[in-house]
Formats: C-alpha cells, sequence, structure tokens
C-alpha cells in the first residue's frame, strides 16, 4: 500500500446528472466492482419522477448510490462522502446530503450560464465561494475524453455520451475498484458497434489515468472486504428477487405460475423478468387494465395455477373488489404491491410504505386477508416464497407489502440451499363418490379443499355470493353470514402459527423500543448499533407480518418505558399498534420519496431517551 492509500471502513458515493447522462448504469457498474472485491453493499437508485423532463431541469435529475464497506451494512447510506455531479441541477439538487469535508467531484464542462440559469443559480457555485464546506474538483470531463477519442472521428453527441464513463473511471481510481468487469460488460454490451466499445473504454482509462497522474487528489482509498459468510453470491434487486421467489415456490409446489398484471411504476419489472422464464412453464397475461390483470390471475388460481398479480397503489385501489371475491371464494392468489409516493399517481418512482391501511382496511369489513412485508432486496426472495407457501396452505388471498426503494435497491445475496426452503405441500381434492361439500375445512388451518374445475363429481357454485357452509350454495341467511365471516377471520388469525417468534436486538426490556416493519429495517437497525454503541437502552423489533400480527408482540411492547416507530408514511403502523395494544407509542412520519434516514432516528431516539430520566 502507498502512503497516498488510506484504509477506510465505509464509503457513500452518490452520482447524479440528466436522466439521459447515465447515472443508473454509473452505478450499476460501480456494483458490479464494489461486488467482486468483496465488501458488502447497498445501493438507492433514485429516478426522476419525470423521465422526460428537459435536459438540465431539476425535475429530471437522475441520480445512484451506494454505500460500500469492510463491515455489514444495512443502508445505502445516509450522509455522502463522495457526490458526483454531472450538471448544475443535480448539483442543486443533492449537495445538502454532501457531509461537510465531503469530496464534489463536477462535471465542469456543462456548468455553462444556460445550465446554471435551468438549475436556478444567479452565479456560478463552482467559482463564488458557495461550496468552501466542501472539497471540490471541478474536471472538465467534456474536454477530456474528447481528446482521449479525438483520432477516432465519432460524432461530437456519440463523444458526449461516454463522460459518465470517465467519472467511472475516475471512482475506481480513488477507491481501488476494478476495470475489467466493466470492460468485459462493455465489450458484450456494444458487441455489433465495436467503435462504441473503443470510445467508453477509452473514456473509462481516461478517468482512472487521471486520478493516478493528477495532482489534485492527495489520496486514494482502500476498503477491505467484508467478513461475508462463505457462499456463492450475487448483488439482487428488489423486484428481481420476488420473480425469483415466485419462481421456487412454483417449482417447489409443482404447480405452474400464473402471473397476470398490468404495466405500473415500480412493479412492472416483475411481468418483464416473469415474461423470460416460459421454459420454466411460466404463463404471464399483460392485460389491458388492472381489473381484467386480477380477474384472470383469479381465474388461473380456480384452476390450479399458482396466480399471482402485481400492482402498486393506484392499481391495488382498482383490484380491491376482485380481492374480495378471491377471500369469498377462497381461493390462493398473491398479490404484491410494490409502494410508491403520493395520494393519487403521484410520485410513481419515490419510495413510500403509503399503502398499509389499503391493505389492511381498503376492502368491505369482512374481507380480511393477511399481509406480509419485505425487509430488504434480498429478504424480498423469502417473503414471496412465504406468502405462496401460506396462500396454498390456508387457501387465502395474501397481499405482499414492497415499495419502490426494495424495488430498486440492491445489496449481496447469499444463493440458498433449496433444500433448506420449508416444503411447499398442494394436494387437490378427489372425488370420493360423494356430494362434494367445497366448503368443509380442515380442521388446523380451516381451509377448504381446492377442486380442479372439470373433474368428475367435484361440481360446484362459484362466485362472490355468501356461500352456504360447507356445501358452497348461495345463502342469504344472516346467522350463517356471520359464521362464514368469523371462520374467514378465524383462517386468517391462525396463520400466526407460522410466525417466528419475534427477534429482539438487544434487551428484552429497557427504556425504548425501536418498533419497525417493511424497508426501515435497515435505517433501524443502523441507529440501535450505534445507539447502543453509546450505552443507551435501546432495542429493536421489527414485523415482516402486519397481518395477522406476531403473537407475542403485545407481550414485547409492554417491557419497555417508551415505544418509538419510524414510518415512511403519516403513521399507519403506528395507529395499528396504538389501537392493537393500548400502549402509547409515538410515531417519526416522513413523507419525503426517499429511504428514512438513520441518525434522524438516532435524532428522535436521543430526545426521547431524555425525557426518560
Amino acid at each position: 500500500m502507498s502512503d497516498k492509500t488510506k484504509p477506510v471502513k465505509n464509503v457513500v458515493i452518490r452520482f447524479a446528472g440528466d436522466s439521459g447522462d447515465g447515472m443508473q448504469l454509473m452505478g450499476d457498474r460501480f456494483t458490479a466492482a464494489t461486488a467482486m472485491v468483496g465488501n458488502d453493499l447497498g445501493t438507492f437508485p433514485d429516478y426522476p419522477a419525470e423521465i422526460r423532463a428537459p435536459a438540465g431541469s431539476l425535475a429530471g435529475v437522475s441520480a445512484f448510490q451506494i454505500q460500500f464497506s469492510s463491515q455489514d451494512i444495512f443502508t445505502p447510506g445516509d450522509r455522502v462522502d463522495v457526490l458526483v455531479v454531472m450538471n448544475p441541477a443535480a448539483l442543486k439538487m443533492h449537495i445538502n446530503d454532501l457531509r461537510p469535508g465531503g469530496t464534489l467531484i463536477a462535471n465542469k464542462s456543462n456548468f455553462q450560464p444556460k445550465n446554471l440559469k435551468l438549475a436556478g443559480y444567479d452565479s456560478d457555485p463552482l467559482t463564488d465561494g458557495s461550496l468552501s464546506d466542501y472539497k471540490v474538483l471541478d474536471i472538465e470531463i467534456a474536454k477530456l475524453v474528447s481528446k482521449a477519442v479525438e483520432d477516432m472521428g465519432l460524432p461530437i453527441k456519440t463523444v458526449e455520451r461516454t463522460k459518465n464513463l470517465f467519472a467511472l473511471g475516475l471512482t475506481f481510481w480513488m477507491y481501488g475498484r476494478p476495470m475489467e468487469t466493466t470492460i468485459k460488460w462493455l465489450k458484450m454490451k456494444f458487441k455489433k458497434r465495436p467503435e462504441l466499445v473503443e470510445a467508453n473504454i477509452r473514456a473509462l482509462k481516461a478517468g482512472y489515468n487521471f486520478g493516478d497522474i493528477s495532482e489534485v487528489f492527495s489520496n486514494s482509498y482502500t476498503v477491505a472486504p467484508a467478513p461475508l459468510a462463505k457462499g456463492t453470491y450475487r448483488n439482487i434487486t428488489g423486484n428481481y428477487a420476488l420473480g425469483l421467489g415466485l419462481l421456487t415456490a412454483a417449482e417447489k409446489s409443482g404447480l405452474p405460475l400464473f402471473f397476470g398484471g398490468y404495466p405500473i411504476t415500480p412493479a412492472s419489472d416483475i411481468l418483464h423478468q416473469l415474461s423470460l422464464y416460459r421454459n420454466f412453464g411460466v404463463r404471464t397475461f399483460q392485460a389491458e387494465d388492472e381489473i381484467a390483470s386480477i380477474g384472470a390471475s383469479i381465474g388461473a388460481a380456480f384452476a390450479g395455477s399458482l396466480a399471482v398479480t402485481a400492482s402498486s397503489g393506484p392499481g391495488i385501489a382498482l383490484k380491491s373488489e376482485a380481492m374480495g371475491l378471491a377471500v369469498i371464494t377462497e381461493l390462493p392468489l398473491v398479490i404484491l404491491n410494490i409502494q410508491r409516493a403520493g395520494p393519487s399517481t403521484g410520485l410513481p418512482t419515490k419510495t413510500e410504505q403509503a399503502d398499509l391501511f389499503q391493505a389492511l382496511f381498503g376492502r368491505n369489513s369482512e374481507s380480511p386477508i393477511p399481509v406480509i412485508s419485505a425487509i430488504s432486496p434480498s429478504d424480498c426472495f423469502y417473503t414471496a416464497y412465504e406468502a405462496c407457501r401460506v396462500a396454498l396452505k390456508y387457501m387465502t388471498p395474501i397481499i405482499v407489502l414492497s415499495d419502490a426503494y426494495l424495488a430498486s435497491g440492491s445489496e449481496p445475496w447469499l444463493l440458498p440451499n433449496l433444500t433448506d426452503l420449508e416444503k411447499i405441500e398442494v394436494k387437490f381434492t378427489e372425488s370420493n363418490g360423494e356430494t362434494f361439500m367445497p366448503y368443509i375445512r380442515d380442521e388446523k388451518t380451516l381451509a377448504r379443499p381446492w377442486a380442479i374445475p372439470g373433474t368428475p363429481g367435484l361440481e360446484h357454485r362459484i362466485g362472490g355470493l355468501e356461500k352456504e357452509d360447507g356445501t358452497g350454495n348461495v345463502s342469504y341467511d344472516p346467522e350463517n353470514h356471520q359464521k362464514m365471516v368469523e371462520l374467514r377471520e378465524a383462517k386468517v388469525a391462525g396463520i400466526t402459527r407460522e410466525i417466528d417468534p419475534t427477534e429482539l436486538y438487544g434487551d428484552p426490556t429497557g427504556d425504548l423500543l425501536i418498533l419497525g416493519w417493511g424497508s426501515t429495517y435497515g435505517s433501524i437497525r443502523t441507529a440501535v448499533m450505534r445507539l447502543q454503541e453509546e450505552g443507551k437502552s435501546v432495542s429493536h423489533a421489527h414485523v415482516r407480518w402486519v397481518n395477522p400480527l406476531p403473537a407475542d408482540l403485545g407481550e414485547i411492547v409492554l417491557k419497555y418505558q417508551k415505544i418509538l416507530v419510524p414510518e415512511l408514511n403519516r403513521g399507519q403502523f403506528l395507529k395499528l399498534i396504538r389501537a392493537e395494544y393500548l400502549v402509547d407509542a409515538k410515531g417519526m412520519n416522513v413523507v419525503r420519496g426517499k429511504p428514512i434516514r438513520s441518525y434522524r432516528i438516532e435524532e428522535v431516539a436521543n430526545e426521547i431517551l431524555e425525557s426518560c430520566r
């Protein structure tokens, strides 16, 4: 290690520029190189809500953040150590997240009067002294990439598109990332355009060499590999993990997988992914609307498939009547809700835990549906698998809650041993010569029989009118309705036997319990670890099942003086906990369209702890 190379434990880098600047590509390539080094990592792609916003405008800024470390990490990071901006708009949108003393790398070539005006700057921030709190490296990237490819005779626009590779090469040098994986990727991506392969490789190497030979950098840095468990890893996003979880459940159950969907951000990736697996017997149906997609999926469940549909908040609202049909017919249906921000079509690319109440209560009161939530991108695999297993075992629709942060964020995933996954046993009803009773229930699970239509002797009524207990005939008897509603509720409540005891990180009693659900897991765990290192009496409990809640949760929450519930909404889980357990829990409610920050949780926790003295 040279004198100019310093070891560091963890780094947070954010790339930002126009949506056409290739920020997601930069982030993806940096992530791939980091995974090869063996660091633990977490990523957060931040897409603009207006993909077609004018170049240079604030609305069109795209960003990608990655935290990589020699230790276990649970988030893509809070405060940014290195911010790479390709234009003034990117600087304006992200400079407040750069820590004091952090490094700002700016593409000076784009800081022209027109772009400065579009970003709302009256003067050039690179020269007016307003960035004095940061280490500013303004680099004429456009000139340097032009110099690197000047003998190739390429069009100006083509040369311009290589500037992101220059910035990527520079960050590779700063943190000792290998270029080989990216060079190999470029050769594959542009194999039919050898001139683009050459131009991009030249730009990548130019950025790397600029860092190495220029005098503007006093140091480069190294981040040692993290002590990860032995095994085969791959980098995985939440949406991709959901798709693999569904595929695995189909294979383990022996059922064909049917996916009915309507394209909607940020759930569309699941439809796109599963459409590639026809060789596994997967059937995907892109419907003309949300109602048609869930209707087709209910039909597939009736016909004996592992049936899945997916959407986001607005689409889930449209599917709600059909969900009631799945409840009363008691068919296994997996409903994926990739939550996003906003009260309507809102902020389609931004994250929020917006739909908990919609999942729990957004139907007729007689329509109970179990709800499970993923906690990390890799956990999406296990959440999807568990949802399929429970839906098939209990003959019930089930809602899986993810969100835009989990959907697009990534982390290393240890490939599971499939033999370690819990078995999924499916048994279709067979005729025994007696009159078929479609609503006779399993004594333990209260699941009704699953009869494949067209099977001789298993003919039965289906539809949305209330069923008579046992026979399934249409019934308007008030006592029968009362009984059937209670039976369906009891079936969902019985899923508690499938839920593991709640894991507590910290002491089983104390001053403060921070309680969370879904994607806030990483931020809460990081905050609690820091607070415990300071000697604070703080513990963390996280809930994956929100309906039914874990059987032991009521006992746990009563053992702490104070309870804090951080959420990316206006306090939906908080209200559920207060109502269910009658505890004076406090909320931390954030709706910024971004993941909750661990240092803010620390600040709120410390304020609460002061009141415990």
